[in-house]
C-alpha cells in the first residue's frame, strides 16, 4: 500500500475538503479535518495541513494535489548504519519493541511493544509521537495517555524483587531484556489475532546472535520478520510509541514506590541516588532494597557506607 503524505496551506485544504466532499466519512480522526474515500484511495486530512494518501491507486489523487511539497514516505533516507533495513521500512506496518529503567537503580524494567501501520502515522505525530529522548517526563506521560485508546500494545513490568531474584540466579541484564522483548512480542502477535505486519523491530542493545542466544531454552522465541536496529525510535513510529509508553509505565512506577517508600525516589543511578539510597536504608532497613532497587548496582555499596557514616 502507498503512503504518500502531502502539507498544503490553509487554503487548499478547504479546496480539498470540497472537492472530496461526495466521499466524506462520518468518522475523522483525532486531530483531523476530514477522512474521504474517492477512486481507490483514502485521504485523511490534518489541522496541521498535512494531507495523507493511502491505497493502491492514489496516483491520480495525489497528482491533483503534488504541488503542494509532496513528501512520499517511502523516500526517506534510513540512518547510514541501517542498512540491513529496507529502504521504505519506516511505511511498514510494524511491531516495535523498545525498553525503559535498566539503567536506573531503582524501580523497575518496563518492556513494551506495540503495532503501528501507516493508517496511524499522522494522527501519532499529530499527538506528539517522536523520540522520546526529545520529550521530558511531563510530556511523555501527556503523550502516552493521549495514544494508549489508539494503538494495540503489551506491556510488561519486571519489578524489582523478581528482577533481584533472577539477577542473583545468573540471569545478566541483556538475557533478561532479551526474555522481557520476546515475551512481549509474543503477547502483541497474539493480540493482532491474525492480522498482518510487515515486521517486527527491536531496538537492539546486543547483537542479534547474542539476543537469540539469551533465549536459548525459552519456549516459542519469535524469529521470523525480526529486525534490529540501534536508534530504533527515529527509524518507525513503533519503537517511539514503545518507549513512550515502557517510560509512562516506569513513571508510574517510580510514583508507586516514592509513595511506598515514603520519599521521593531519584531516577538514574549518580550521586543523589546514593544519598537517597542511604536514607533509605537509615528508615527502612538494607532488606527492603531489595523491593526497591536493583541490588548488583554499585549503588548499593556506596550507600552502605553513606548511612554508617
Amino acid at each position: 500500500m502507498t503512503n504518500t503524505v502531502l502539507t498544503v496551506s490553509g487554503e487548499t485544504l478547504l479546496k480539498m475538503q470540497d472537492h472530496y466532499k461526495d466521499g466524506i466519512q462520518p468518522k475523522v480522526p483525532q486531530g483531523g479535518v476530514f477522512l474521504a474515500k474517492s477512486n481507490g484511495c483514502t485521504i485523511t486530512a490534518y489541522k496541521s495541513g498535512k494531507v495523507m494518501f493511502q491505497g493502491s491507486n492514489c496516483e491520480t489523487e495525489i497528482t491533483k494535489w503534488e504541488g503542494k511539497s509532496a513528501v512520499p514516505k517511502a523516500a526517506k533516507k534510513m540512518p547510514s548504519n541501517q542498512h540491513n533495513l529496507p529502504s521504505n521500512f519506516s511505511s511498514l506496518a510494524v511491531i516495535g519493541s523498545d525498553e525503559v529503567g535498566t539503567g536506573d537503580f531503582f524501580g523497575p524494567m518496563t518492556v513494551v511493544a506495540s503495532f503501528v501501520e501507516p493508517s496511524q502515522f499522522e494522527l501519532l505525530k499529530e499527538l506528539g509521537v517522536k523520540d522520546s529522548k526529545e520529550l521530558n517526563d511531563e510530556e511523555i506521560c501527556k503523550i502516552a495517555k493521549k495514544i494508549t485508546s489508539v494503538v494495540t500494545y503489551s506491556l510488561l513490568v519486571l519489578h524489582n524483587e523478581k528482577y533481584n531474584e533472577m539477577q542473583e540466579k545468573g540471569y545478566n541484564m541483556n538475557k533478561l531484556k532479551a526474555i522481557l522483548h520476546n515475551q512481549a512480542i509474543r503477547n502483541m502477535i497474539s493480540k493482532l489475532e491474525g492480522k498482518h505486519f510487515d515486521a517486527i523491530l527491536i531496538d537492539q542493545f546486543t547483537p542479534p546472535n547474542l539476543y537469540f542466544g539469551y533465549l536459548k531454552g525459552t519456549k516459542e522465541v519469535i524469529r521470523d520478520k525480526v529486525q534490529f536496529a540501534t536508534k530504533a525510535e527515529g527509524i518507525h513510529l513503533s519503537v517511539a510509541v514503545s518507549s513512550i509508553l515502557a517510560r509512562y509505565s516506569f513513571l508510574q512506577q517510580m510514583d508507586l514506590l516514592s509513595e511506598k517508600a515514603g520519599m521521593t525516589l531519584p531516577k538514574g543511578a549518580g550521586a543523589k541516588v546514593d544519598q537517597a539510597a542511604a536514607k533509605f536504608i537509615r528508615a527502612k532497613g538494607f532488606e527492603a532494597l531489595r523491593s526497591f532497587t536493583k541490588l548488583h548496582f554499585a549503588n548499593t555499596e556506596k550507600a552502605l557506607k553513606i548511612a554508617k557514616q
